[in-house]
């Protein structure tokens, strides 16, 4: 079962309302890599776990701290939302990452732009599950796919996209509330980014899996020749100074090489010749 506790994990009101930020922080809710996306990430593949129950639980732990960080949001952009006056609203778009992209627009034509107006037609003044563009959140953007260290290795991006995002929103605010709130959790995102980062090498330590993934397909059924060559297939070969190009590959199994000139490896691709009885016209 799930708890609920009335008090919030961590939060700082903001000092003024703010409707154009609050649109912006959709983001951090109902994006690809916002905090809905997290929590359905981690709760499925907790829920999904068929492997021992230090990794089953972590996942439970973490994606249950992530609807708190969702409410956490949702009454941030609350408070942001309410009580807004014009005046307010164009202070607002004065941010100059805001006032950059608009370019030479209206300051009026900005206002109208820059709003979400299903935070006052659809929720009432509440936050969405949805983007900063009001594309609503989508199930596709979750990964639970069995396989732990495939998982984890999604999560740590995840997290790296999440806290990305979270800093540039930190950066586009100067509300003192909104800033420590964002602060609190991009210090969460630090933790779970190493968490994950912990929990692969613990995959390794337990003899679970390893690289590449899955491990456990036979390496003799790859085609060798193919499997750690580095293919130049761009004007330059800059790209041969780089680690991926030479030397012991990550997975402890193979040496890198760098093809400069690769060459295709099979005949000109022709389409097999239609079936007649297809595309014959019927007799009338």
């Amino acid at each position: 079962m799930f708890y609920h506790k009335k008090r919030l994990q961590y939060f700082t009101k903001p000092e003024n309302p703010d409707p154009v930020y609050a649109k912006q922080l959709q983001e951090l809710i109902g994006g690809p890599f916002g905090e809905m996306s997290v929590m359905m990430q981690y709760l499925f593949q907790g829920w999904n776990c068929r492997g021992p129950a230090k990794y089953k639980d972590m996942m439970l732990d973490i994606g249950t701290e992530e609807i708190g960080h969702i409410e956490m949001l949702a009454n941030m952009i609350a408070h942001l939302v309410d009580k807004a006056p014009p005046d307010v609203q164009e202070d607002a778009i004065k941010d100059p990452i805001v006032e950059g992209v608009m370019g030479g627009m209206k300051t009026e034509d900005i206002i109208m732009g820059s709003m979400n107006p299903k935070h006052a037609v659809m929720s009432g003044g509440g936050a969405l599950p949805a983007d900063s563009v009001g594309y609503p959140w989508n199930g596709n953007y979750i990964v639970a796919s069995g396989n732990l260290m495939a998982d984890f290795f999604s999560n740590v991006q995840a997290e790296a996209q999440g806290r990305l995002q979270a800093v540039r929103l930190y950066e586009m605010s100067t509300d003192p509330g909104v800033k420590d709130t964002l602060s609190y959790m991009i210090a969460r995102d630090t933790m779970h980014q190493n968490q994950w980062l912990a929990a692969i090498e613990e995959l390794k330590a337990d003899g679970l899996e390893s690289l590449p993934v899955p491990s456990r397909f036979p390496q003799s059924q790859e085609k060798q020749d193919a499997a750690y060559t580095f293919w130049n297939l761009s004007e330059g070969t800059e790209s041969k100074e780089g680690r991926w190009a030479k030397g012991p590959t990550p997975d402890g199994k193979g040496e890198f090489k760098y093809l400069e000139n690769p060459e295709p490896q099979s005949p000109i691709g022709e389409a097999p010749v239609p079936n007649p009885k297809l595309y014959s016209t019927p007799k009338q």
